[in-house]
Formats: C-alpha cells, sequence, structure tokens
C-alpha cells in the first residue's frame, strides 16, 4: 500500500463502474457515514467469499448503524454481479478490470500473476473518505472480524457524532431550542418540519 494512505489520510475518491453498469464515486457512496471498503481480489477466491458471506450476514447491523460498504474488485461487469449475487450481498460492488485501483494503490499481488488481483485490503473510512484503520487481508487472519469492525466503527463514529453522548452538556439545550445541528439525520430538517422528533436515531 502507498506509504502515504495510513489513518488520518484522506483516501483517493474513485470512480468506478459498479454492479449495474453505473459509474459511481466513492465519495457518493459513502455520503456522511462511515464507509467499510473492501479491496477484493474478485470472484475466483474463496478467502473472498468468507469474508463478504459474513459481511453480507451482518448487514443489517451496518444498515442500522448508518454504515456504508463498498466493495471494489477487478472482476469484469458480469462476473462482479456472480461475486456480489453468490455472497448475498447488498451493497455496491465496482468493477476495475483495468486494475487502476491496484497499481495507484502499489498493491499488486505479484505472487499470483495468473490473476493478477489486488493484495486484498479491507479500510474503515470516517466521512470525508478519511482513512481510520487498514487490515491487509492477504492471509485470512490478517482481515477484520465483525468484531474487529465493531470496535473500528464505534471509534469512528464517536469521533464523527456530535449526538454520540445526548447527556453531553450543552446538547439538551440546543435540541430544545431548536438547532438540530448536532443531530444526525435531524440535521437536514427544518425545526418547522422536525417538530419534537420521537424516532430512532442512533
Amino acid at each position: 500500500m502507498r506509504s502515504d494512505i495510513r489513518p488520518g489520510a484522506v483516501f483517493p475518491d474513485y470512480a468506478l463502474p459498479d454492479h449495474t453498469g453505473t459509474v459511481r464515486a466513492l465519495s457518493e457512496l459513502q455520503g456522511r457515514d462511515p464507509l467499510v471498503l473492501t479491496l477484493a481480489r474478485g470472484h475466483f477466491c474463496p478467502k473472498e467469499h468468507q469474508q463478504h458471506l459474513e459481511m453480507a450476514a451482518a448487514q443489517p447491523k451496518f444498515a442500522v448503524a448508518y454504515t456504508q460498504i463498498v466493495t471494489i474488485a477487478t472482476d469484469p461487469h458480469h462476473t462482479l454481479q456472480e461475486f456480489r449475487a453468490s455472497v448475498g450481498a447488498q451493497w455496491t460492488f465496482l468493477s476495475d478490470p483495468g486494475r487502476t485501483v491496484q497499481r495507484d494503490l502499489d498493491i499488486q499481488e505479484y505472487t499470483d500473476p495468473d490473476n493478477d488481483p489486488m493484495i486484498p485490503h479491507t479500510l474503515v473510512l470516517e466521512p470525508g473518505l478519511v482513512v481510520h484503520t487498514i487490515y491487509n487481508g492477504y492471509w485470512f487472519w490478517g482481515r477484520p472480524s465483525l468484531v474487529d469492525l465493531w470496535h473500528d466503527l464505534r471509534s469512528a463514529t464517536r469521533a464523527v457524532r456530535p449526538d454520540w453522548d445526548l447527556g453531553t452538556p450543552g446538547l439538551r439545550g440546543r435540541w430544545d431550542a431548536g438547532d438540530l445541528a448536532p443531530f444526525h439525520g435531524w440535521d437536514q430538517r427544518t425545526t418547522a418540519t422536525a417538530g419534537r422528533p420521537s424516532g430512532d436515531r442512533g
């Protein structure tokens, strides 16, 4: 991995075709939420299937936690669709058969000249594509477990959500005054339309 890709740095905003053929930028897919990004070998690799099956089973947890997932693989379009379907993933897969990401990040897996994949990595990115954590998954145990991701995402989310602790001094006063800026989700509503919201935003 390039030496400048480290915690605190901004990850490149790659734009690649997704599993539907639509070009999507990482920043667009991330929005204002934490993002788990997997740089995957592709459909041929059983290690990728194991990691992605585990993440797909946990996807409802990512959804209620306002956390995005994206996979980039060197598979061409139809193989990428097969990969996504075979693991039951509902998140966006991006196709990079031209190996733009592999070359740009200097992560060619040179020990596999037949498939020429990327060295697999998993990154946890804070909003703004800011790198929080990097895992090198060349060996399977180098990949994050769901427990690892849970810890990373707790830390990353706490850092970017002013309303992480509703007991923070002054926060209730801002709510009562109609200042919704610190409250994720509510900050995009006007005071008139928000009223006194009672939904679960955590």
